[in-house]
């Protein structure tokens, strides 16, 4: 068998897995897609400063309440600035075939998990050394 013949299957078996993985993640796909495209619209039609009004307040406890909502409202607006950023390398992910394999060991995330937790990047065991980890740090 030739080189030609070689590269030729050797194509053929990449596209046949990139097909298969593109089909078997394909509602994870369109639910990201889904997620990303709400949180945009959510980003999008209220401003960073909406909601976020700095006023005197005369009394101390207002002030403190005005300062709490206003430091809220940025917590959330983080939140769902790391949740498209996670999204986006989900997809990237995707887009590369590299989805679904475990960053920290280079197995195959099961897709119950990715179902689960579409946006993650470690299997469970790898999940779970991670956080025994930071239980020991904290």
């Amino acid at each position: 068998m030739g080189h030609a013949a070689v590269a030729t299957r050797s194509t053929e078996r990449a596209r046949t897995h990139v097909e298969a993985a593109n089909t078997k993640y394909r509602e994870i796909v369109s639910a990201l897609q889904q997620q990303r495209s709400e949180l945009l619209r959510l980003v999008t039609a209220k401003p960073l400063s909406e909601g976020i009004e700095i006023t005197a307040c005369p009394d101390l406890n207002d002030q403190a309440t005005a300062e709490m909502d206003q430091h809220f409202t940025l917590s959330l607006k983080e939140r769902e600035r790391n949740l498209l950023k996670q999204i986006d390398s989900a997809l990237a992910r995707l887009a590369a075939d590299r989805y679904g394999i475990c960053e920290e060991c280079g197995e195959e995330i099961p897709l119950r998990r990715l179902q689960a937790r579409p946006m993650t990047t470690l299997c469970i065991a790898c999940k779970t050394v991670q956080e025994e980890d930071e239980k020991i740090r904290h």
